[in-house]
């Protein structure tokens, strides 16, 4: 009420008669309230002193340590058309189990004898280039044979130019002897005629004489006409030697060339060859992936393409498959600012979503519900919601997290820091300044080594 009047009604009327008016005027009430407000602050300056641990806390995810253990949606690499479902949304697969069973949609692919048929032309073409092999070795053959003739003809011819090489020696010694008895019977024929002259020969003595020098003047020219022919011999073997040469170079290179050639047509007859080979294991290889089989052991998510009769492309995401073992981790995301107090190797709690907790951030050891964790991993390059990324692993010194924790579900997590008074967390608070620099010293150790 307000105090519009001047009379006092504490002045008109005794409070202290009543029971209530007793309490509230007892001198003793006083002292018990000053007692409580010394203990109080009393109290309040001891919690001031008491230890807080300085922490950063983020939210995140649970995810898996491994990459190859994250949830995935399993694709086909060729377009196809769904033809059967092998198993149902929530089934445990094993790997290698079959999932589905597709069909071809590409005309090219229609036939189903598609692989024999290829393997048929595969080894059809391999004949022809065993063929060809034959063919190649036969002219080898063909080839040394002419090698082996010419190397034949030409020391035959060489003979026979030695021999004629001899014969017009001996003409020629003989056409030399042909000229000294020549000489010898023009010498007789002159010496019988002046002494006919003389009178001391016969009229018949000249004349015998003078035939033996004709006789001699044909048997020069016969032997000279010998000589030549010996030489015009010599020149015929000569040129039956480049003949011969020239003759035998052509039917080698002739050899060579076909040789080259059945080489040519065995080297892409082989490609011809290999080019199958790749086609026959293509199509091997395409019709096992017909058949869409689990990678690892794990449980079909869902179903993204279902029905039978349902075409897709190559690529596109069929059904999703999470492990059935995995490592579980936990990625949360801290703010630019926070980043240099984040190291590898420091102490992390964690709340899971879906499990009760009590959380003192300054006092982790008496938290309950939130689980040990450890940082692993710190993203280098900022996030599109501009943060960076951190990636925890489970503590092996602390509890073990629960077993039906699941890849996806949220966590709440609170890095921990250096070990600080509350009265000096109380005055970073309200200054706004960062926690303490702060370095684990297994991580320093981890580094050094």
């Amino acid at each position: 009420m307000l105090n519009i009047s001047h009379n006092q009604l504490n002045k008109s009327v005794d409070l202290e008669k009543y029971k209530s008016g007793q309490h509230i005027f007892n001198v003793k009430y006083y002292s018990y309230f000053n007692r409580f407000l010394i203990v109080f602050v009393i109290v309040g300056l001891l919690i001031l002193f008491l230890p807080w641990t300085q922490n950063i806390t983020g939210k995140g995810s649970v995810t898996t340590l491994r990459p190859d253990q994250r949830p995935q949606t399993i694709q086909s690499p060729i377009p196809g058309r769904i033809e059967k479902w092998y198993v149902t949304e929530g089934d445990f697969i094993v790997k290698g189990d079959t999932i589905m069973q597709i069909s071809e949609i590409k005309s090219e692919y229609f036939d189903p004898n598609l692989v024999e048929r290829t393997a048929e032309q595969r080894n059809s073409k391999a004949q022809s280039v065993g063929s060809y092999t034959e063919k190649v070795k036969a002219l080898d053959r063909q080839i040394a044979a002419l090698y082996k003739e010419r190397s034949l003809k030409l020391e035959q011819a060489k003979n026979k130019l030695l021999q004629s090489k001899l014969k017009a020696k001996s003409d020629s010694i003989d056409f030399e002897a042909a000229k000294t008895n020549i000489k010898i019977a023009q010498s007789k024929y002159t010496r019988t005629a002046t002494l006919k002259d003389e009178g001391f020969k016969a009229t018949k003595d000249v004349e015998d004489a003078r035939l033996k020098l004709q006789e001699t003047e044909a048997k020069l020219i016969s032997q000279e006409n010998k000589l030549l022919a010996s030489r015009n011999e010599i020149i015929n073997v000569q040129v039956e030697l480049s003949r011969i040469s020239a003759m035998y170079t052509d039917k080698i290179s002739k050899a060579e060339s076909d040789k080259y050639t059945a080489q040519s047509s065995q080297f892409d007859t082989e490609a011809q060859v290999s080019k199958l080979d790749n086609q026959y294991s293509n199509y091997q290889m395409r019709n096992d992936l017909r058949f869409i089989k689990a990678p690892y052991d794990g449980y079909i998510n869902k179903a993204i393409r279902g029905g039978v009769g349902q075409t897709f492309k190559e690529g596109e995401a069929l059904v999703g498959i999470m492990p059935a073992n995995a490592d579980l981790a936990v990625e949360t995301y801290v703010a630019p600012i926070d980043l240099p107090l984040i190291n590898i190797g420091e102490k992390v709690r964690v709340q899971f979503d879906g499990w009760p907790a009590i959380i003192f951030s300054g006092w982790p050891d008496i938290s309950y519900g939130t689980y040990g964790a450890k940082i692993i991993a710190v993203e280098s390059f900022i996030s599109d919601n501009g943060k960076f990324r951190v990636l925890l692993a489970p503590d092996e010194d602390a509890h073990a997290w629960p077993k039906e924790i699941r890849a996806g579900s949220g966590a709440y997590t609170m890095a921990l820091l250096d070990d600080v008074p509350i009265w000096y967390e109380l005055w970073r608070q309200l200054n706004g300044f960062p926690p303490n620099y702060y370095k684990p010293e297994n991580a320093s150790t981890t580094k050094k080594k």
